[in-house]
Order: structure tokens, then sequence, then C-alpha cells
């Protein structure tokens, strides 16, 4: 075999089976490593096929790699996040007398901002400057980028302003950079200028909004793209069905799974499992679980999504059962199953088999608890009030306790009354999130309620010195299809008038209502006009 004959089989190579086999025949023939382009062409079909340390022991053997090689390895170390690694060789590059090109600039960039270096992103910008590749629209877009990546949204917006030549991915780029720099509004702002409007830039604006705890405005987007038509991808699905999961939107949800399913996006298995969430969350576990035994081949995720349906629903033996059928049938439990199953342990207030599955993440599947798994333990713990053990598991923790693991503790001193603990609690929530208004009136309650005025005072005192007030509370309502937003003393809705007239009329019946009932309580029971009501 000689070298041309090894390169075109190098280029019709379709498995690592026949890359093995043609390496070893070129190693025979004398060809590797002494063949330098023979040596850099196996190296790069390593590379393709994602076989990280077989490409770097290649790429370590030859004696001078050309700038596509190292292009080459650079791109495989990004794609496996190993950022830094892929910045060390654009380093080496350099430092070994190649002129970078576009695709090597670009994937510095790119490593840059996935490590959020900014200064080697700056020293990678400047050398673009004197390279002269600063008018290529690639290299502009990796710019933008990697600016807006390294939180640094001025030098993205400057750069962004001086492309002469702008493509969808330069506006996409940017758009990126205003939902993680500068915030939903001005992001959605930013997207009405845009002259195209991707189903990329669409599906990333509607899922920042979800994310962003903004559900209702999302929906709205997702309605305004298919007036525009364009056809949403599985991505898209799986964001506004989670849009409405948030709000317990059905009849909403249910259009949407037809889209979907006209879309042929229904048969995705992550479209599913966000199908099996929104009927779950919406109150529908009869149509979750007709999705969930639809799915033909059911993986880890699918399993442990229908595992927190059940979760969801309250029906912890339920849940706990198809966690055994999930064993049964062979598919491995991953920490987020065990995330559920030990939540759904907790609201039934199944203790002991709760302390058996905590007990065999590690012994059995090697799986270390992490704060997710303990925050689980505590609250069944709380819930059965064991809070004693509780403290003693948040002792014995491998990791920091964090807010959710203190407020959920503080929560169960509460309902049992264990008002030592539930200081410690407190003061421990108050000592990571001072600003949180939730704990300052749950601690004032709690010193109210055992007679304790002075501790109650120095609380409201506390929360006035620091300007701390508690947040009004805001509930959604599905109506014909359509999602209403309401906070408290809320003025804003088109339909205010109407809605304080009629809550003013049920106000008024019910007090007249209430002068008309005769109360008597004896012993432990309540009587209204005779009847025992508790």
């Amino acid at each position: 075999m000689n070298r041309s004959i090894c390169h075109h089989l190098l280029s019709q190579c379709k498995t690592l089976r026949e890359l093995q086999k043609i390496h070893a025949q070129a190693v025979a023939q004398g060809l590797h490593p002494h063949r330098q382009s023979v040596s850099c062409k196996i190296f790069r079909c390593y590379a393709d096929f994602g076989r990280a340390a077989d490409a770097r022991k290649l790429f370590d053997e030859i004696p001078r790699p050309d700038l596509v090689s190292f292009t080459s390895l650079m791109s495989l170390h990004i794609q496996l996040e190993r950022h830094r690694e892929a910045v060390s060789l654009f380093s080496l590059a350099v430092s070994d007398g190649h002129r970078p090109d576009g695709f090597a600039v670009v994937g510095a960039l790119s490593a840059s901002g996935g490590a959020g270096d900014q200064q080697v992103g700056r020293a990678v910008h400047g050398l673009i400057f004197r390279l002269g590749l600063d008018s290529e629209v690639v290299v502009g877009n990796a710019l933008v980028d990697m600016y807006s990546r390294c939180g640094k949204f001025e030098s993205a917006v400057l750069v962004f302003d001086r492309m002469f030549l702008k493509d969808e991915i330069t506006w996409g780029s940017m758009l990126h950079g205003y939902i993680k720099c500068a915030g939903l509004d001005l992001a959605l702002s930013f997207f009405d200028q845009m002259p195209v409007k991707s189903v990329v830039a669409w599906t990333a604006l509607i899922t920042s909004h979800v994310q962003g705890r903004l559900p209702v405005r999302a929906l709205e987007l997702f309605a305004r793209m298919i007036l525009e038509s364009h056809r949403p991808t599985h991505v898209t699905i799986v964001g506004v069905l989670s849009a409405c999961a948030d709000i317990g939107a059905l009849d909403l949800g249910r259009i949407i799974h037809g889209y979907g399913s006209k879309c042929n996006a229904s048969s995705n298995i992550i479209v599913s499992n966000a199908l099996m969430d929104m009927y779950a969350k919406s109150g529908s576990i009869e149509m979750a679980l007709s999705v969930f035994q639809e799915v033909q081949s059911k993986d880890a995720f699918t399993w442990t999504t229908m595992i927190s349906c059940f979760t969801v629903q309250g029906d912890g033996r339920k849940a706990l059962e198809l966690f055994w059928d999930m064993l049964r049938s062979g598919v491995v439990p991953n920490s987020v199953t065990f995330v559920s199953v030990l939540s759904a342990c907790s609201h039934a207030g199944l203790i002991e088999e709760g302390r058996e599955l905590f007990g065999t993440m590690r012994e059995t599947y090697s799986i270390d608890p992490q704060i997710e798994h303990y925050g689980c333990m505590i609250d069944l713990l709380g819930r059965g009030g064991l809070l004693e053990e509780a403290e003693a598991l948040i002792v014995d923790m491998n990791v920091e306790p964090d807010i959710v693991i203190w407020r959920s503790l503080l929560s169960a001193c509460l309902v049992h009354r264990n008002d030592r603990l539930a200081e410690i609690a407190g003061k421990e929530i108050m000592k990571r999130e001072p600003g949180d208004d939730g704990v300052y009136v749950l601690l004032w309650n709690m010193y109210a309620s055992s007679n304790k005025w002075r501790e109650a005072r120095e609380i409201r005192q506390q929360m006035l010195t620091r300007k701390i007030f508690k947040k009004p509370g805001c509930s959604w309502i599905e109506v014909d299809g359509v999602v209403h937003e309401f906070l408290v003393e809320d003025k804003t809705h088109d339909a205010r008038r109407e809605i304080y007239e009629t809550l003013e009329y049920m106000n008024r019946q019910f007090r007249m209502d209430l002068r008309s009932f005769s109360w008597e309580q004896n012993g432990s029971s309540i009587f209204v006009d005779g009847e025992i009501i508790i």
C-alpha cells in the first residue's frame, strides 16, 4: 500500500473498524508515523469519529502537525467541553509558526467563550486584526458569541455594529447575547428588529421566556410564530409544552399536542416526555399514562418522567410501583430517577421505603447522593416529624446544605413545633438570602403562635430596616383557551371592572349567608346549622 492508496482508503472510510485496519496497514508499510501527510490524515479520521484518546496519541506522534490537524483536535476538545485544552492547542499552533486561518480563530474564540476567558478572547481578537480576518462574517459571528458568553455585552454590541455583512447566524448570536446579558425585554425588542426571524431564533426566545418564568409571554410568542407561518421544531414544542405545564393550561396543551402530531414531533422521545409532564401538571394523569404507553423504546428519562408525573399527582405508591417496573424491565435508574422516586416517598410519607432507596443509590448503583437527593430525604424526614434525624443527616452530608434544604427543615419545624431547630434553619436562610421575604414571615408566624412577641417584633424590625416586603402572589387561570394572569390587587386586566364587581357581590352574599349560620362548638367538633363540619 503506497501513500496515494492510503489517502484514498482513508477518504472512503465509513466505520471505526475500517479506520483501525487502515491504520494497522499504514504502520506495517512504514507510512505512519514516517509520512507526515498520512499521519495527519489518520489522526483527523480518529478525531472525526470522536476518539479523543486515540486522536491525541497520534497527534503527539506527528513530528510537526499541520494547521488542519491542530484545528481538528481543537474542535474535538470543544465538542467534549475541554475548552482550556483547546485554547492551549491554539497557542501551541501559533508558537509552532502556523498562521491561523478563519477556522482556527473561530475554534479559539469558541473555546475562549466556553471557558469564559475574555482575556484569551481579546488576545485572539487582536490577532484577528493583525491577520486581516476581521472582515469574514463567520469570524465576526464567533466574536459576538465569545463576548456574549464572557458577559462582555458592550463589546459584543460593538463588534455587531461594526460588521459590514451580517447573516442569519450573526443576528442569532446577537439575540443570544441579549437574552444572556441584557434581559428578556431588550431581547424581545431586538428580536422585533431582526430582518429575518429563523425558527432557531423563535425557539431561543420562547425557551428563554419559559426558563425566565414568563410562560404566558412564551405562549404569546408561539402564537405569533405560527401566525407568521414558521414551522416549530421539536425543541420549540418542548418549550411551549413546558409553559403549558407551568400554568396548568390543559386545553392549550392538547392543541399543541395535536399540532405536534401533525408535524410528526410527537414521535420524538423528548416531546413525549414533555407531553407526559404537561398532562400530569395539568391534572390529566390518564393522558400522561397514555402517552407513556405509546412510547416504544422507553429509556431512563421516559420512566423517570412518568414516575415524576405520579409524584406530582401525590400518588407516591403508584410512583414507587412504576420504579419497580422500571427495574424489572432492565432499565438502570439514574441520578434524576432517584430524585423523583425519593420525592414520591416524601409526598406519600413512605419513610422506610425512602431510607432503603437512599441507601441503594451508592451501594447498588454507585450513585453518590447530591444536594437534590439530600433535599428529598430532609423533606421526607421532616414531614414524618423525625427532625433530629433530619438534623443529623444535614451534619453528615458530603455537600454544603443549600437554602432549599434549610427552608424544608424550617417548614417541618413550624409544623411540628420545634422552635430550636426552626431558629437555626431561619438564621441559615437569612445568611444565604437576606432578602428572602418568606423566611421572615414564617419566623414571625412561629414566634407569634408561641406568644414570643419580643422575638416577633425583632423580626418585624429587621424587615423594616432591610426594606423587605412580602412579594405579591401571582396566579393563572385558563378560560376558553386564553390564559389570564393575576397579581394581588391587580388593576391591569381588561375585565378588571367586572371582576371586582363580581367579587364585591360574592363578598356581600357571603356576609349575608354567614349571618344566617348558627355556630356551635362541642368538644373537638364544630357544628354549622346542626351539621358537623370538623
